[in-house]
């Protein structure tokens, strides 16, 4: 399926990482928040924590896991390993490219595909079951979403722990709507 279900979301991209602050590509190394990335977490608790959440979905990646656990200290959090990022095989830990090669064959990496197939498995199995639920992962599985709701992955990066409304059109006709998300 190469569709998200037509309910909305939430997603937060992870706080801020070496790997962020330098502009490298660190998809699969499970690297941790930098110390502003940490308060960049405990920052965004002011209105994420205000909500009770339908549903707390993480990534396995330690930046994930540690970005929700300081927004949503008193939350359950579910962790799924099909909200990891993308491998970029040889190009892990090179600097980010504008545009990002999405979907040229990487060797030793994650095919856009497999990605996508993954991310979007995980993504309609929490919109089947939860209403709105919150969806904690990275930069690239927000490409997917843009990818499948947009027609393409590109433009502007998300910011690290900068909450985004995903909503479907209104009627089922037109685009999604992915807006920042206000309490």
């Amino acid at each position: 399926m190469s569709e998200l279900l037509p309910r909305p979301f939430v997603f937060l991209r992870h706080g801020e990482t070496f790997y962020n602050r330098a502009g490298l590509i660190a998809g699969s190394p499970d690297v941790p928040l930098t110390a502003y990335g940490e308060f960049q977490a405990r920052e965004v608790s002011a209105t994420l924590g205000q909500r009770q959440w339908s549903h707390v979905a993480v990534s396995t990646m330690f930046r994930a896991r540690k970005t929700a656990r300081l927004a949503l200290p008193d939350s359950e959090l579910h962790l799924y390993a099909g909200l990891r990022e993308r491998s970029w095989g040889e190009l892990e830990k090179t600097p980010i490219q504008d545009p990002m090669p999405y979907f040229d064959d990487l060797e030793q990496g994650e095919s856009w595909a497999a990605f996508q197939g993954r991310v979007l498995a995980v993504l309609n199995e929490l919109l089947a079951h939860f209403e709105c639920p919150l969806v904690v992962a990275h930069s690239g599985v927000f490409r997917v979403i843009c990818n499948v709701t947009q027609g393409h992955p590109y433009g502007a990066r998300i910011g690290n722990v900068a909450p985004v409304l995903c909503q479907p059109p209104a009627s089922g006709q037109g685009r999604w709507q992915l807006t920042a998300w206000q309490r």
